[in-house]
């Protein structure tokens, strides 16, 4: 330990010391190391679980039972496996291990709609004009294309991928199209899952192949009018013809799909439907060096039958969540893999029954959400951060969206402080506030 951390903790402070005193020296020390531009880690891999619409804080991980009727829903509360930790009924799995992940309960902003929430969340910078809940907006890098800005997957991969769709603020912006997520659209539940476009058309040999290859490069000699310097999106188009070639041409790359190789006992914990599938994909292309994937898992937006969704489907997700997090930990993974489920914000205290509807729902509510975050060096069993006594804000260790995203990029071996340059050479901070929640450090 450096002897500026003492100095600032005050030595007689010391002599009295804690468990609690040790564990405030830990984050300070972390700290100093964060501020020296180091990584408290090796890099780790990251697998983002994206819950579109924004999943209620109070029916997974904060709830409720002591507030009015109208605030704590019909759900009840669980014990985990860690002392003092409670989420809902619904996640028997996940509370099972709760000792493998954190709960962050104080994480807020102020975008309460889809468009500028889910910007705000993927890329730790808040939309710079006014967003409309619709809308598919990108003013800045989002955490996966920076991922594969910053870090090579081997074996021709690309080093960001999402599934089965990209998410609306999921994108490269001013990094350009060569770091956009490579989608795998397909279902992995299906039988005979195939990845678009990764194998050879029937009747192609790979000598005959490469010659084509060899054609069009000649062709791509021709000159053009823009350069990549100014973003030509027949460049753009090359690099991602480029990197298709790479995948269809090298076996170690199409093994990383190969789902029917995994074991049907295995197949049915991760769960037999879409989800699990590609939570299981997810884990395979960790195993294959990939740095950064995303499940797109939509739905959450539940203005309407809150209840009656969430009874039905939160037994499964639950389910698959809590394989992915052992099947991880019981293969050495964990560690240098993170495992995070959030979506662009929570949901609201009271509940309502929308004009037209006959079952109650909660509406958009951005003044406070739970994350779990699991994996990549982070110690589990801990809840970060509380909210008030019926879930309307946080009131304990008060958190930001780039506290959130910067510990992640500072688990990927990224300086969430770095300054990237646009195309017309402004400089724009990586992340305004780069500093990282440091009891995941």
């Amino acid at each position: 330990m450096q002897r500026r951390t003492y100095l600032k903790l005050g030595l007689a402070g010391l002599a009295g010391g804690s468990f609690t005193d040790l564990l405030a020296l830990r984050a300070v020390n972390a700290n100093d190391a964060l501020s020296e531009g180091k990584s408290a880690t090796k890099p780790s891999s990251c697998i983002l679980i994206w819950m579109d619409g924004g999943p209620t804080h109070f029916e997974t991980f904060d709830p409720k039972p002591d507030a009015p009727a109208e605030i704590r829903g019909d759900f009840r509360p669980i014990k985990t496996n860690v002392s003092g930790i409670e989420i809902c009924e619904h996640l028997p799995q996940l509370a099972k291990i709760a000792d493998k992940y954190s709960i962050i309960r104080s994480v807020c902003h102020n975008q309460g709609n889809h468009g500028a929430g889910n910007h705000y969340m993927m890329t730790g910078a808040p939309p710079r004009i006014p967003v409309g809940c619709g809308a598919f907006v990108s003013f800045h890098p989002s955490m996966g294309s920076v991922a594969a800005y910053e870090r090579q997957a081997p074996h021709g991969l690309p080093s960001y991928f999402t599934m089965p769709s990209m998410s609306r603020s999921g994108g490269p912006n001013f990094l350009g199209a060569k770091y956009a997520p490579f989608i795998v659209a397909n279902d992995p539940n299906s039988k005979h899952f195939r990845v678009r476009d990764v194998e050879l058309p029937n009747g192609l040999a790979s000598e005959r192949f490469q010659a084509r290859r060899d054609l069009r490069s000649l062709v791509d000699t021709m000159p053009r009018f823009a350069s990549r310097e100014t973003f030509d999106p027949v460049a753009a188009y090359d690099d991602n013809y480029e990197q298709g070639y790479e995948l269809v041409l090298t076996p170690d790359a199409q093994k990383a799909f190969d789902i029917e190789k995994e074991s049907e006992d295995l197949r049915e914990r991760y769960g037999r439907n879409s989800f699990g599938q590609r939570a299981l994909l997810a884990r395979r292309l960790v195993e294959a060096g990939v740095p950064f994937i995303t499940i797109y898992d939509g739905g959450w937006d539940h203005h309407s039958d809150l209840f009656g969704a969430l009874a039905t489907r939160l037994p499964s997700w639950d389910q698959t969540v809590a394989t992915l997090i052992s099947d991880l930990d019981q293969r050495g993974l964990l560690e240098t893999t993170m495992v995070i489920a959030l979506g662009e914000f929570g949901r609201t205290p009271k509940i309502s029954t929308l004009p037209g509807q006959t079952k109650p729902g909660r509406d958009h509510w951005a003044n406070a959400m739970s994350i779990l975050f699991a994996g990549g060096g982070s110690r589990g069993g801990q809840v970060i951060g509380a909210t008030d006594r019926q879930g309307y804000a946080p009131v304990e260790r008060v958190l930001s969206p780039e506290n959130y995203i910067s510990t992640v990029y500072r688990k990927l071996g990224i300086d969430p402080n770095k300054i990237y340059h646009t195309p017309a050479g402004r400089p724009t901070h990586l992340v305004s506030d780069p500093t990282p929640i440091a009891e995941l450090m």
